[in-house]
């Protein structure tokens, strides 16, 4: 049997190198993520137009360490799967990323110790192209620097394109573990730090046959909310590798509030680290998670709009009843509660306010004689009848219900939802109900003008018919009156 030679191009390694992320800036996020592999606790990022640094303090690298870094695509890091000192979780999983620096520069340099090993290695690409058919680089043995210590720097030299330092910031924030312990990173001597969201917090934990899902849904106040980064952040070992909806696109203006991280290890993720495997079993299970999530975080979402969306009625309804009240004092006549009582004990303006504790003494006191048989019947208990209690209607968690009274009696409103179809207002008994899904009530609830006038209007006609139902035309009437002494 005759067997035919497999071969690779050695111009493809550049090739891959340059078209493995879809953004150069990648390659920054990529460093940095290497040094945490290492067991850094420092990475040192420092940036000019001609070159850029990359230096950390972690384990370095000796001859086999070296031989490792530019083995392409090789499964160590899968195979250990912690680093040795820190026991971190290694991001790297396909040992082609350190070529990524040739999508922004034309030359690198990799300086690395590790004890009494120090060493250099270059990366040129025109020298690379020169060489035909040999894969080697150069290696330069270097004393060891005792003050520097072990650890990684790598250098990129000729720069292709320029980098905008807040697009890095936003890139390492993103895309290296800046929360683990015993991890910093700077940029140009200023330490960069992961964002804090500011909202309601929903936290969360699930599990899959594949590992766990955890994670925090932020709803972010109005103030915050914005249009540029909509989506949720999925993060696999610390590291945001992309951010999706999860449907949220089809809550509308509502989508912008929503944030948040979530983390799940086990996700099989693409070679340039920017998506996942959708058809895999992993990506499934971890999606059918979320649904479940996102559908929860919805319904806390629609309970603190109505919460503060009573907030806003109950402010609302306070300041109409209070103008309904003054509009009532002003015309007695049409209420149906009868004169609104003034002052107190000392009598003052309303005479309903206090009853003449001299005119109940002048009074005569009635005798009747009561004969003996009467009196008995009077003592033999009567039996008690009991009341039956009113009917009182199932009320929504949001509903609102404010009182006002008049000395004695006084009436009771209550905004609460009856349906589009229900109708705009009823009364039952000294109770006002206002339906709020009412679609009038909707589009006069967006301004806070129109929602007073409009609450205001509902209790003034409901008020109006309780002192005659016989004559609609005399209702309105008072209703009219009512209405403009409540706002002039």
């Amino acid at each position: 049997m005759e067997y035919l030679p497999v071969t690779v191009d050695k111009s493809h390694l550049i090739t891959i190198g340059e078209k493995l992320y879809s953004e150069s800036i990648e390659l920054i996020r990529e460093l940095v993520n290497n040094a945490y592999d290492a067991d850094a606790t420092e990475v040192d990022i420092r940036m000019t137009d001609e070159w850029i640094e990359v230096r950390d303090n972690g384990s370095g690298m000796d001859r086999e360490g070296l031989k490792q870094y530019f083995n392409i695509g090789s499964p160590e890091k899968l195979i250990k799967a912690k680093s040795p000192v820190f026991q971190r979780d290694l991001i790297g999983q396909f040992g082609i990323g350190k070529f990524a620096s040739l999508s922004a520069c034309e030359c690198f340099e990799v300086y690395t110790q590790k004890g009494n090993f120090a060493a250099k290695v270059t990366f040129d690409k025109k020298e690379w192209e020169k060489e035909g058919d040999q894969w080697n680089l150069p290696l330069e043995i270097l004393p060891p620097d005792r003050e520097r210590g072990n650890g990684t720097t790598v250098r990129l030299l000729r720069l292709t394109r320029k980098f905008d330092p807040e697009e890095v910031i936003r890139k390492i924030i993103e895309g290296t573990p800046l929360k683990a312990p015993n991890f910093v990173v700077r940029l140009n001597g200023m330490r960069i730090t992961p964002r804090s969201l500011s909202g309601h917090r929903i936290p969360f934990l699930e599990g899959t046959e594949f590992g766990p899902v955890h994670g925090e849904i932020v709803v972010l106040p109005s103030s915050s909310a914005s249009t540029e980064k909509l989506g949720i952040d999925i993060k696999v070992k610390q590291v945001t590798i992309k951010k999706e909806l999860f449907g949220l696109e089809q809550w509308g203006k509502m989508a912008s509030r929503i944030s948040g991280e979530v983390y799940a290890d086990f996700l099989p993720v693409t070679t340039d680290r920017t998506g996942f495997i959708l058809d895999s079993p992993q990506y499934q299970a971890f999606k059918k998670v979320m649904d479940k999530v996102i559908h929860e975080v919805e319904g806390i979402l629609k309970r603190l709009a109505g919460q503060k969306e009573k907030r806003k009625a109950t402010k609302t309804l306070k300041e109409a009843l209070q103008r309904v009240h003054r509009a009532l004092a002003l015309n007695p006549d049409l209420s149906p509660f009868g004169a609104i009582p003034y002052g107190g004990e000392g009598g003052g303006m309303g005479g309903a306010a206090s009853t003449s504790m001299k005119s109940e003494r002048e009074e005569p006191k009635e005798v009747s004689l009561v004969s003996e048989e009467k009196k008995e019947e009077d003592q033999i208990p009567k039996k008690k009848v009991r009341k039956r209690s009113p009917k009182v209607k199932r009320l929504t968690p949001n509903a609102v219900v404010q009182r006002m009274k008049f000395g004695e009696m006084g009436v009771s409103v209550c905004l609460d939802d009856f349906g589009e179809e229900g109708p705009e207002s009823f009364t039952e008994g000294t109770v006002i109900y206002i339906n709020r899904e009412h679609p009038l009530y909707q589009r006069e609830a967006k301004k806070s003008e129109t929602h007073l006038l409009n609450l205001t209007r509902l209790i003034t006609q409901e008020i109006s018919l309780m002192k005659d139902t016989k004559n609609p035309r005399q209702a309105f009437l008072r209703q009219s009156k009512l209405l403009r002494d409540a706002f002039i």
